[in-house]
C-alpha cells in the first residue's frame, strides 16, 4: 500500500518534465516532506470513530485549501473514489461523505468528470464477478456523494447522468435491493418542478402495476402526484389510487414497507404520504377502514401493527375532531390497548414510550385548542381492560395540558367516578382473559371498582406531578373530593357544601372507601411536602392540613346534611373541640420568633393526629388528648416548672409521654407521620430525659423490643397486630443470639415436616391395629392378605391420620410465616425509630445522653451482621452503621461536660476494648474500636476544657499527687506498660514501629511527666532504654522495609531518651547501649559504600552518629581526595573540545591563596595516632571568628580519630583519657547536648540553664575552659550547620557557606 501511494503521488510528473533539472528535485523533495501527513488523512477517514473521521475530513480540506492546484488534489480525488469500493462496508460511507465535503468546498471541480472517474474506476462491464458487489456500491455511494454535496441540482447534465446510473443500478436487486430506488426518490424530491417534469417520463412507467409493485415506485408516484399532478395526469391519465381493486395491493405494499423498516423502527414515508393523499381526496375513512383496520391489522404481524400505531401517532395533528373520535373508537385502539397489557415482560418491545412522544407532541402543538387536548386525553383514558384503563396513573403527557383542558380533564374524571359510564369506554379482554373468564368474577361491579380505583389514583398523581401547572382551586377541589368521599356521605344536598350535590349512580362499597382513604393520605403527604416551601399558595398562608381540618369541622357542624362514616362519640367530639382551641393558641404563639419553630412542629403533629381521628377514632382520641397535655406543659415549662413539679410529683415528665406518642405513631407505615415525628422530636430532644431515651432504646434492643409490643402496635397495610402472646414468646427466642441455629432447625423441620415422633407412633398403632383386624398373628406369615373390610378400615384410618398430619404441617408453616411477618414488621419499625436516634445525634451532639447510645447501636450492628440475610436486616444494618460512623463517631461536636459520668466512662472504654478483641469478625471490631476512640476523645476534651485554678503552680503540680491531672493523662499512664512491651518481643516489626512512635510522642509530653514521681519516671526511662537496646542488637541487618522502619524508629526513640536524660539530669547506666552501638558500627560502615540500600539510610546513619555523639564518640570526618591526585584517563579529542568550551580562562579565575596555603600546612603536619592526645600546639584550620579561634587555641584538642571516644571529664579538673568501657552514670557527662531538644521540638530547657549558657559563651575566660566546653560548642555548630536554611538567618547562612567553602 505504501508503495502504491508513493507511486500515485509521483504520477503527475511527466517524463519530459523529469529531464528538466532544477525544479523537479525541489518539487519531488517538497512532496516527500508532506506525503506522510497527507496520507494519514485517508487512513483516519476510514476509521470507525465518528470524531476521528470528521476531524480527518476537516484537516484534509484545510490541507487542500492551501494547495488547490497541486498534485495533492488529484491524488485526494483518486484516493476517495477508490475508497468508495473498498471491501470494508463501514468505510464506504466514510469515503462518500469525505468526497461530498470535498466537492462542496471546491465548486470548481466539475461533477461530470467526477462521475466519469467513478464509472471508469468501478466499471461494471469490466469488473470481475467477485468484485461486482463492491463496484455496485461504489457507484451508488458516488452518486450519493454528488447529491450530498448540494451541487447536483445546479448541474442538469450531471443530474441526468446520475438518474440514468441509478436506474441501471436498480436492476441489480440481489446486491442493492431497493437502495437505488430510494436514492432516486430522495434526489427527485428536491428537484425543481420544471426539471422533474422533464425527468418524470424517464423514471416512471405509465402503468399501475409498476407503481404498486414496490414501496419505492409508489413513493415516486406520490411524489409526482404532490409536485407535478398535471404532468402525471398527462402521463398516466386519471388514476384512482384508492379504488376497491387497488386496496389489497396497497396493503401489500405497506406491509412490505413495514418489514423493510423493522430494524429502524420508524414510519415509512410512503405510508404518511398515502394518508395525506387520502385526507386531501376526502377518502380518509375508506383508507382507514379498508387499508389499516381491515387490511394491516388482519395480517396478525407485529411490524404491520407497529406501522399502524406509528401512522396513528403521526396522523393525530392532521385529523379533525370527528375523525379523531372515529379513530379512537375503532379496532386499532383496542389492538393498541391489548399490546400495552400483554407487553409486560422485560424482553418484549413496548410501543408505549413512542406513542407518548406522539401524544405529547400533539398536546404541545395545540395548546390554543383546549377542546382537542381534552378530547385526546379522554380518548386515551377510555381505553380499558375490563374496566381498568391501560394508561398508567402517572401518565406524564398531562404536563402539556393547558389550564382549561386540565380543569375539564379533572371534571371528567370526577364525573366518571361518581357516575361510571362503561358503555362509553373502549373496553377489551385479552385472549387469556377470554379463556378464563367467569361471569361471577368479571361483572360490572368489578369493572366499576377497577375504574374508580384508577380514577382516584389518577387525581392524586395529577396533584403530585410537579411539572403540571395547577391552580390552587383545582388542588383544593381534589383534596376536598378525596376527603369527603373517604370519611363522609351525604344525607341531603346543600349549596354550602358542593360535595353534597354530587350523586352516585352506583353507591361506593367499603373497598372503594378504603382505596379513597389511602389515596387521601397519600395526597396529604404530597401537599405537606410539595407545598411546604411555598406556603403563600394557600389562603392566609395556612397549611393544607389546617384547611382540611377547617373543612372537616364545617362538615361536622352540618350534621343534618352530612354524616360521618364513623360518627364521633361525645368524648371524641370534646377532644376535637379542645384540639381546635389548642391550634388557635399555637397559631398565636407562632407569631413570636423564639417559639415559632417549636409551635409549628407541634401544630403539624396535632393536625396530623386530628386527621387520623376520622380513620381510627378510638386510638387517635387518646393520643390527641396526651399530645395536647404535652404541648401545654412544654410551652409553659419555663413559667410553671417548679409549681408543676410540686403539685404532681408522681406524674411522668411530658417529654416521656411525647416520646411514647411518637413511637406509637411511628408504628404506622406512613411516610408523612415519619417526617412529622422527626420534626417534632428535633424540637423536644433538648428536653430528653434518660428514661425517655431508654424508651427508644428498648425498641431497638433485641431482648426488649418484643416486650414493647404491649404498648406499641406495629401496623401493616393488611393487618394491625398479631395478637397471640405465644407467638411473641416464640419470636423472643428467635430474636436472641441462637436465632441463626433456630432458623436452620426450623428450615429442616419444614422440609422434613412428616418426620415426627408422635406421628410415627400413631402410624405404627394404626398399622398394628390394621394387622390385628386382618387376622395376621405373626410377622413370618407375609403371604396372607387382609380382607376388604379390614383394608377399608385401614385406608380410612391412614387417610384421617395423614390428613391430620397435613393440617398440622400447614399450621406449623402458617405459624412460621406469621412469625416471619411479625419479625419483618418489627424490623421496619426499628428502622423508623432509628430516625429519632439520628435526630438526637445530629441536633444534640453535646448532650451526655448521646454516650448511652454507643453500646445499643453496637449491639444492633453485631446482631444484624450475623443475621443480615433479609432485606430488612440489611437496611437496619446500613442505617445503624451510617448513624454510628458518620453522625456520632466522626462528628465535630461532642459532649464536653462528663463530670458526672467519669466513673462510668473508664469501665466502658475498657469494656469496649475487651469486646473488640473478643469479636470473631474484624469489621465488627472496627466499630468497637471507633466507639472506644470516641470515648477517649470525649475524655480528653473534657479534661482539656476544664479550667485550671490560677493559684496552682507548676512546681506544686509536679510534686503534689493530689493535683495530678486525670482523664486522658491517667489513661495514657496506664497504657504505657502495654506499649513498652510491644517495643520488642514476638510482635511484628510494623507493630514495634508503631510502639516506638507512640512512646516517643508520649514521653516528650509535659502532661505525662506530671503523672509520675521522680523514681517512677527514672525507672520507666530505664525500662524503655533496655527495650531499645535490645532492638538495636540487629542494627544494620534489616532486609525488609518494615525492619528498616523499625531501626529508624528505635534510633529516634533512643535520641529522644537521651534528650530527656540530659534535660532532667537522670542517673542512667549507658554502658550497655554504648557497647551495642559500637558493635554495630561495622555493619553500618559496610552498608554505606554499597550505595544506600534503602531510601532512609542517610537518615539512619545520621541518627546513629547523633546518638554516638551524645555518648562522647565523634563522627569521623569524610576524607576528600584532591582532584590532582585522582588519575584520569586520557580524554578523546572530542571530549577535550567539549570540556574547554565554556570554561573561564586562567586569567579570569580567582586565586585562593589562603586556602591553598592552609591546605599545604595541613598536609605537612604529622598524623595523630589513634587513641593518643594531640599536642597542645596543634590547631585545626580556622573556620570561625577570631574570638572563637582564640578560645579553641587554649583548649587541648580532644577530637577522636576514626570513631574512638574522646576524653571525658566529670569534674572541672584537667582532662584525662578514659576508656570506652568506663561506666557513664552521671548526667554531667552529657551536658554538652542539653540544647538538642530545642531543635527537635522537645521540651525546652529552663530559663536558668539558658542564662547560664549565654553567660558561659560571653565570658569564657572567667570560668576557665574545661574539656567539655569544646565538644558542646562543636555540637552547637554542627547542629546549626545541619539545620534547614529557612530556620537560619541570612548572616548565619552566609557564614556557614563560607566555612564550607574554605574546607580543604
Amino acid at each position: 500500500m505504501a508503495a502504491m501511494e508513493s507511486q500515485d503521488v509521483g504520477e503527475p510528473t511527466s517524463p519530459a518534465e523529469a529531464r528538466k533539472g532544477g525544479a523537479l528535485p525541489a518539487d519531488r523533495q517538497g512532496l516527500l516532506k508532506h506525503s506522510r501527513e497527507f496520507l494519514d488523512f485517508f487512513w483516519d477517514i476510514a476509521k470507525p470513530q465518528q470524531e476521528t473521521r470528521l476531524e480527518a475530513t476537516e484537516k484534509l480540506l484545510e490541507y487542500l485549501r492551501t494547495r488547490p492546484e497541486g498534485s495533492e488534489m488529484k491524488y485526494a480525488l483518486k484516493r476517495l473514489i477508490t475508497g468508495l469500493g473498498v471491501g470494508r462496508e463501514t468505510a464506504r460511507p466514510c469515503y462518500s461523505l469525505a468526497l461530498a465535503q470535498l466537492l462542496q468546498s471546491f465548486e470548481d471541480i466539475p461533477l461530470c468528470s467526477i462521475l466519469q472517474q467513478i464509472q471508469e474506476r468501478h466499471d461494471l462491464q469490466k469488473v470481475k464477478k467477485a468484485m461486482m458487489r463492491p463496484a455496485l456500491f461504489a457507484n451508488l455511494f458516488g452518486v450519493l456523494a454528488l447529491f450530498q454535496s448540494g451541487r447536483l441540482m445546479k448541474d442538469p447534465e450531471a443530474l441526468m447522468k446520475s438518474v440514468k446510473l441509478l436506474q441501471g443500478l436498480a436492476q441489480h436487486h440481489n446486491h442493492l435491493q431497493e437502495q437505488p430506488q430510494k436514492a432516486l426518490v430522495d434526489i427527485l424530491s428536491e428537484v425543481p418542478e420544471a426539471m422533474l417534469q422533464e425527468i418524470l417520463p424517464k423514471v416512471l412507467k405509465p402503468d399501475m402495476n409498476s407503481v404498486l409493485s414496490s414501496p419505492e415506485h409508489l413513493e415516486l408516484f406520490l411524489l409526482a402526484q404532490q409536485k407535478v399532478p398535471e404532468k402525471l395526469k398527462k402521463l398516466m391519465g386519471s388514476v384512482n389510487l384508492f379504488s376497491t381493486e387497488n386496496m389489497p395491493r396497497l396493503v401489500t405494499v405497506l406491509k412490505t414497507a413495514a418489514i423493510a423498516v423493522k430494524k429502524e423502527r420508524r414510519l415509512p414515508t410512503v405510508a404518511l404520504d398515502l394518508l395525506r393523499l387520502a385526507q386531501k381526496e376526502d377518502k380518509f375513512l375508506q383508507f382507514w377502514k379498508e387499508v389499516v383496520e381491515q387490511g394491516l391489522l388482519q395480517k396478525h404481524s407485529w411490524p404491520a401493527s407497529y406501522l399502524c400505531f406509528r401512522l396513528l401517532g403521526a396522523a393525530l395533528p392532521l385529523l379533525s375532531h370527528e375523525q379523531l373520535q372515529l379513530v379512537m373508537q375503532g379496532d386499532l385502539i383496542r389492538h393498541y390497548g391489548e399490546h400495552m397489557v400483554t407487553s409486560k415482560l422485560p424482553n418484549q418491545f413496548k410501543f408505549a414510550p413512542e406513542m407518548n412522544e406522539y401524544v405529547g407532541a400533539f398536546l404541545e402543538g395545540c395548546r390554543d385548542d383546549p377542546e382537542r387536548q381534552l378530547a385526546m386525553v379522554v380518548a386515551f383514558t377510555s381505553i380499558t381492560n375490563q374496566g381498568l384503563p391501560v394508561m398508567p396513573t402517572f401518565w406524564r403527557v398531562v404536563r402539556f395540558l393547558s389550564s382549561p383542558a386540565l380543569k375539564g380533564y379533572v371534571a371528567w374524571l370526577r364525573d366518571m367516578f361518581l357516575q361510571p359510564d362503561l358503555d362509553s369506554l373502549v373496553d377489551f379482554s385479552t385472549t387469556n382473559q377470554k379463556k378464563a373468564q367467569e361471569a361471577s368474577l368479571h361483572g360490572p361491579e368489578r369493572a366499576m371498582f377497577r375504574l374508580r380505583k384508577w380514577i382516584i389514583l389518577r387525581l392524586v398523581s395529577i396533584v403530585d406531578n410537579l411539572h403540571v401547572e395547577k391552580e390552587e382551586a383545582l388542588v383544593e377541589e381534589v383534596a376536598r373530593f378525596c376527603f369527603f368521599h373517604a370519611f363522609f356521605e351525604t344525607k341531603t344536598p346543600t349549596a354550602k357544601i358542593l360535595e353534597t350535590e354530587q350523586r352516585f349512580s352506583f353507591p361506593l362499597d367499603s373497598r372503594a372507601r378504603q382505596v379513597v382513604s389511602s389515596a387521601f393520605f397519600s395526597l396529604l403527604q404530597t401537599l405537606s411536602t410539595q407545598f411546604r416551601q411555598a406556603p403563600e399558595q394557600t389562603q392566609d398562608k395556612q397549611s393544607w392540613t389546617y384547611r382540611l381540618i377547617q373543612f372537616a369541622d364545617m362538615l361536622l357542624n352540618h350534621g343534618r346534611n352530612v354524616t360521618a362514616l364513623a360518627p364521633f362519640t361525645t368524648q371524641q367530639r370534646q377532644t376535637w373541640d379542645r384540639m381546635l382551641q389548642t391550634l388557635k393558641e399555637l397559631e398565636a404563639l407562632s407569631s413570636e420568633a423564639k417559639a415559632k419553630a417549636k409551635a409549628t412542629a407541634f401544630q403539624h403533629l396535632l393536625l396530623l393526629v386530628a386527621i387520623h381521628l376520622f380513620k381510627s377514632p378510638a386510638e387517635s382520641c387518646d393520643i390527641l388528648g396526651d399530645i395536647q397535655t404535652c404541648i401545654k406543659k412544654s410551652l409553659g415549662e419555663r413559667t410553671r416548672r417548679t409549681r408543676s413539679k410540686a403539685t404532681n410529683p408522681q406524674e411522668p415528665p411530658w417529654v416521656e409521654v411525647l416520646v411514647e406518642i411518637l413511637l406509637a405513631l411511628l408504628a404506622q407505615p406512613s411516610h408523612l407521620i415519619r417526617q412529622v415525628a422527626r420534626s417534632v422530636f428535633s424540637h423536644v430532644c433538648s428536653h430528653l430525659t434518660p428514661h425517655a431515651l431508654q424508651l427508644i432504646l428498648n425498641v431497638l434492643s433485641p431482648d426488649k423490643s418484643e416486650d414493647e409490643d404491649d404498648n406499641v402496635v406495629v401496623m401493616d397495610d393488611c393487618e394491625r397486630q398479631l395478637e397471640n402472646e405465644e407467638d411473641k414468646s416464640e419470636d423472643n427466642k428467635n430474636s436472641e443470639s441462637e436465632e441463626g441455629s433456630d432458623e436452620e432447625e426450623s428450615d429442616e423441620e419444614a422440609r422434613d415436616g412428616y418426620v415426627d415422633q408422635g406421628f410415627r407412633e400413631q402410624l405404627m398403632a394404626v398399622l398394628q391395629s390394621g394387622k390385628a383386624l386382618g387376622g395376621v398373628d405373626s410377622e413370618d406369615d407375609n403371604e396372607e392378605e387382609l380382607g376388604d373390610e379390614a383394608m377399608m378400615a385401614l385406608d380410612q384410618n391412614l387417610s384421617s391420620l395423614f390428613a391430620e398430619q397435613k393440617l398440622r404441617i400447614q399450621a406449623r408453616r402458617d405459624e412460621k410465616n406469621k412469625l416471619q411477618k411479625e419479625k419483618m414488621l418489627r424490623r421496619d419499625f426499628q428502622i423508623r425509630v432509628l430516625d429519632l436516634i439520628e435526630v438526637l445525634v445530629t441536633k444534640q451532639p453535646e448532650n451526655p445522653l448521646v454516650l448511652d447510645l454507643l453500646e445499643p447501636l453496637l449491639n444492633i450492628i453485631r446482631r444484624s451482621m450475623r443475621n443480615s440475610s433479609s432485606k430488612q436486616e440489611q437496611d437496619l444494618l446500613h442505617k445503624t452503621a451510617r448513624i454510628f460512623t458518620h453522625h456520632l463517631c466522626r462528628s465535630r461536636h461532642y459532649c464536653h461536660d462528663v463530670s458526672n459520668h467519669v466513673e462510668t466512662l473508664y469501665p466502658q472504654v475498657e469494656r469496649l476494648v475487651q469486646q473488640a478483641g473478643h469479636q470473631a469478625d474484624s469489621s465488627i471490631s472496627f466499630y468497637y474500636f471507633n466507639a472506644s476512640l470516641y470515648l477517649l476523645r470525649v475524655l480528653k476534651g473534657s479534661t482539656a476544657d476544664r479550667p485550671v485554678p490560677k493559684t496552682q503552680k507548676k512546681e506544686k503540680a509536679s510534686t503534689d499527687p493530689s493535683t495530678k491531672p486525670k482523664g486522658s493523662r491517667a489513661l495514657c499512664k496506664s497504657l504505657l506498660p502495654i506499649v513498652v512491651q510491644h517495643v520488642t518481643g514476638q510482635t511484628r516489626p510494623r507493630h514495634q514501629v508503631q510502639a516506638c512512635i507512640l512512646l516517643q510522642k508520649a514521653l516528650m509530653t509535659r502532661e505525662l511527666r506530671l503523672c509520675f514521681e521522680d523514681p517512677e519516671w527514672e525507672q520507666l526511662i530505664g525500662q524503655v532504654l533496655a527495650k531499645v537496646t535490645e532492638n538495636l542488637h540487629a542494627l544494620g541487618k534489616a532486609q525488609t522495609k518494615s525492619e528498616q522502619q523499625k531501626e529508624l524508629s528505635s534510633l529516634e526513640l533512643l535520641n529522644a531518651l537521651f534528650r530527656i536524660i540530659n534535660h532532667e539530669r537522670l542517673t542512667v547506666d549507658l554502658t550497655a547501649i554504648l557497647g551495642v552501638l559500637q558493635s554495630q558500627q561495622s555493619n553500618l560502615q559496610h552498608r554505606q559504600p554499597q550505595g544506600e540500600p534503602f531510601a532512609g539510610f542517610s537518615r539512619l546513619y545520621d541518627l546513629y552518629w547523633q546518638a554516638m555523639r551524645v555518648l562522647g564518640v565523634q563522627r569521623p570526618k569524610s576524607e576528600k581526595k584532591d582532584a590532582k591526585d585522582i588519575p584520569s584517563a586520557t580524554p578523546s579529542p572530542m571530549s577535550i573540545k567539549r570540556k574547554k568550551k565554556g570554561f573561564l580562562p586562567e586569567t579570569k579565575k580567582r586565586k585562593k591563596r589562603k586556602l591553598e596555603g592552609s591546605a599545604e600546612e595541613e598536609a605537612a603536619k604529622p598524623a595523630v595516632p589513634n587513641g593518643n592526645q594531640a599536642p597542645s600546639g596543634a590547631q585545626p584550620p580556622s573556620t570561625g571568628k577570631k574570638k572563637r579561634k582564640r578560645v579553641r587555641s587554649k583548649v587541648p584538642a580532644q577530637s577522636p580519630v576514626n570513631g574512638t571516644p574522646a576524653t571525658k571529664s566529670v569534674t572541672s579538673e584537667p582532662p584525662t583519657t578514659t576508656s570506652p568501657s568506663a561506666p557513664a552514670k552521671t548526667p554531667k557527662l552529657k551536658k554538652k547536648n542539653r540544647k538538642l531538644p530545642q531543635e527537635n521540638g522537645a521540651t525546652p530547657v529552663s530559663p536558668v540553664e539558658a542564662a547560664g549558657r549565654k553567660q558561659h559563651l560571653k565570658e569564657p575566660s572567667k570560668k576557665g575552659v574545661s574539656g567539655k566546653s569544646l565538644p558542646r560548642k562543636k555540637a552547637r555548630l554542627s547542629l546549626a550547620a545541619r539545620s534547614p536554611s529557612l530556620l537560619r538567618s541570612g548572616a548565619s547562612r552566609r557564614r556557614a557557606q563560607l566555612r564550607k567553602g574554605r574546607k580543604p
